[in-house]
């Protein structure tokens, strides 16, 4: 068994007649972040949780998530066989922007999927002692103040297609940090629960979007790291903690970036 064959999961299906209900209902109760979708028994094609969230902002219409088609959203799935090495399927997942790949049998097509979460896992058993967090942080990270609107919040993620925010008080320190399926997972279950037009106000001025702040969607604890750990720990904390990214520490306690899954692939293209 090669070590792709090792690290990839089953795929999660739906059929291409579902409804964008159906496969938010299929995100939220399995916990995961992307789905394959079949026609006439094959699979063809795949819906990501951000996908969704960034159609959902971007659509002017006043259906109900029951009544939006999943053909609306749906995309290519893009594959590689199950012979390739971990490292070209880091530098595939980079060049092509995405956060998984279809795994394929020459005799039974799609068999499975590698995501971002599985390169980092591997990173974890097989790389440590290698680098060091600092090596491959992003120094650059999007944030604002605790007092302003979700819609402001939004508007930020949509535009810059970010999966994280910082959240800091007016004193410039780091309080909390929103994510894009803290956000997403609202937005979805108020819109199954209610059987309503997806909630627009949260981008707006109005409704939502302007009565709720930052500090009230935020989660308190950013979980972090050190600039100088050893990224295999750090990607260990990731996995533990079920989340996309982590916050890094320098020396003196300062918020000096953020090690995100993205990065983490970025170092397993480049290993030597």
């Amino acid at each position: 068994m090669s070590q792709l064959e090792e690290l990839m999961n089953s795929p999660i299906t739906t059929g291409i007649e579902s409804t964008i209900a159906d496969i938010a209902k299929i995100m939220l109760e399995k916990k995961i972040s992307r789905v394959l979708v079949t026609e006439n028994e094959k699979i063809t094609s795949i819906v990501t949780e951000k996908d969704l969230g960034l159609f959902l902002l971007k659509d002017k219409s006043d259906r109900t998530l029951q009544q939006i088609p999943l053909s609306e959203l749906s995309k290519p799935i893009i594959t590689t066989s199950q012979s390739t090495e971990i490292q070209e399927c880091a530098k595939i997942m980079l060049e092509k922007n995405i956060g998984s790949l279809g795994i394929v049998s020459d005799d039974k097509g799609i068999v499975g999927i590698i995501t971002k979460t599985d390169l980092v896992k591997d990173f974890a058993k097989n790389h440590q002692n290698k680098k060091i967090v600092g090596e491959y942080m992003s120094a650059h990270y999007f944030w604002v103040y605790s007092d302003v609107n979700l819609s402001k919040v939004v508007s930020k993620m949509s535009e810059n297609k970010i999966s994280r925010v910082i959240v800091r008080n007016k004193e410039e320190i780091p309080i909390g940090i929103i994510t894009f399926r803290d956000l997403f997972n609202l937005v979805i279950s108020m819109g199954i629960q209610r059987d309503v037009a997806f909630p627009k106000s949260f981008e707006s001025e109005q409704g939502l979007g302007k009565t709720l702040q930052a500090q009230e969607v935020m989660k308190n604890e950013i979980i972090t790291s050190n600039y100088h750990e050893d990224m295999s720990k750090a990607c260990q904390l990731l996995l533990d903690n079920k989340i996309n990214g982590v916050g890094v520490l320098s020396d003196k306690g300062d918020l000096v970036g953020i090690l995100s899954k993205t990065d983490i692939v970025k170092a397993i293209a480049t290993l030597n």
